[in-house]
């Protein structure tokens, strides 16, 4: 069976194989048609055509957009700016990477239409340090958008002035969260700050700052220019509407990045878009949000992907990253994978995270090496559950809650390593 075929807002230019993202391929396919719509506007007018859209943020949380802008101060005295998320590192996500690399002028025309909405005249894009492609491509797109007057003093003669600056980052997981992002920009270590005040009230340099992610802001384009109403009309209105972009990788004939509105079903997108199971295989585990969400078994395939459907199931939509796993795959050993990752990216801050990612780490891999011990689940969910909202920002749920999962849904899989010295999968 053919997938079913829907409307692209995203990657509609990448379905032309000749297509390379420049200045001259985006504008003769409709590209800067949203930002004069969007001057033309009133800032607040922006705001609220965004809330209308309902376009929640695509970077893990999922809170409205519009809403976030609406918490900065209105005061026109007030420095406010505006920072991008590009410092993609969920593992099993790869959607900013491909944004940045071939479509990078949809983020340019939504960060000044972001910072037009706020009353921002300095905006600073994210982006994470192994990005050395994506970066070298974003930069020469800022050029050709300076060079065409869609960056700097008088914007398209509205007035509106802004600079847009790329930094880029040093690889840290944490500078993906939005207080650790801003503490990098502003030259310290990259370590989340408490909350409140939130960003829209006190961000970078101390000031009112919007953060919104890549994927986020290259929706904002054809909100403009299609309207409010036609970008809701996709998905699941009221609170899940419009596409998202699903990196889909693991045992899929298909891996890759499929634009998809909110809501279709998992099975849909495993066997009917990734093309099904790799060489015929059952299906045993998929993760369906990135490393940091908890794991779904064949049972859930019916679960539809949007925000809130996917959290009623028990899970994160997080950052839109799908992880398929078959048959042969040992739960000990990409739990232990991933509590190593989440170890080795805990900024150290925070106690229950610094020791309790140590903490998981060891007793997972004594487990998988076969020298588990009988009270070992007991002592790793006791340990998970002190690590949940005790910490300043979310990195220690992040890595609590998937090694919950893990044993809740497989703790045969972690019994019979511990009874046997020996996984059940045959893996070395």
């Amino acid at each position: 069976m053919s997938a079913p075929a829907y409307e692209k807002v995203i990657l509609r230019n990448l379905q032309d194989p000749g297509y390379r993202g420049t200045l001259a391929e985006y504008r003769a396919r409709g590209g800067y048609s949203g930002l004069p719509k969007a001057l033309q506007l009133q800032p607040q007018e922006v705001i609220d055509l965004v809330k209308q859209s309902g376009l929640r943020g695509r970077g893990g949380a999922g809170f409205p957009t519009g809403l976030k802008w609406d918490f900065v101060p209105k005061d026109l005295a007030l420095t406010k700016y505006v920072a991008i998320n590009g410092d993609e590192g969920e593992p099993g996500t790869f959607k900013d990477r491909q944004l940045l690399e071939q479509e990078p002028h949809p983020i340019i025309e939504g960060t000044v239409i972001t910072a037009y909405a706020i009353g921002a005249h300095v905006a600073y894009i994210y982006v994470r340090g192994e990005f050395v492609e994506g970066a070298k491509v974003f930069q020469r797109a800022l050029e050709e958008a300076y060079a065409a007057g869609f960056l700097g003093k008088n914007i398209l003669g509205s007035g509106f002035d802004l600079d847009f600056y790329m930094h880029r980052g040093a690889g840290a997981y944490i500078c993906g969260e939005e207080t650790g992002l801003l503490e990098s920009l502003e030259g310290k270590r990259g370590q989340p700050r408490l909350k409140p005040p939130f960003p829209a009230v006190k961000g970078l340099f101390g000031k009112p700052t919007v953060v919104n992610n890549v994927e986020t802001v290259s929706n904002l384009p054809p909100i403009l220019v299609g309207g409010p109403e036609w970008y809701a009309g996709i998905g699941v209105p009221p609170k899940n509407t419009g596409t998202r972009i699903f990196s889909i990788s693991g045992h899929v004939e298909r891996p890759g990045n499929y634009e998809l509105p909110l809501g279709l079903p998992l099975r849909e997108l495993i066997f009917e878009h990734a093309g099904g199971i790799r060489g015929g295989r059952q299906l045993k585990a998929v993760i369906p949000g990135g490393a940091s969400s908890p794991i779904f078994t064949p049972a859930h395939l019916d679960v539809k992907m949007d925000f809130d459907s996917v959290a009623a199931a028990g899970s994160m939509a997080g950052s839109g990253g799908v992880v398929v796993m078959d048959e042969t795959t040992c739960l000990v050993r990409v739990a232990r994978v991933i509590a190593h990752f989440f170890a080795h990216e805990s900024c150290g801050q925070c106690t229950q995270c610094r020791e309790g990612t140590a903490w998981l780490h060891k007793m997972l891999t004594r487990i998988d090496e076969g020298k588990g011990r009988p009270e070992d689940l007991e002592v790793i969910l006791d340990v998970c559950d002190n690590m949940k909202g005790k910490t300043i920002c979310v990195l220690s749920d992040a890595a609590a809650m998937p090694i919950e999962s893990y044993i809740k849904h497989f703790r045969d899989d972690f019994e019979h390593h511990i009874r046997g010295g020996a996984c059940p999968t045959g893996m070395a």
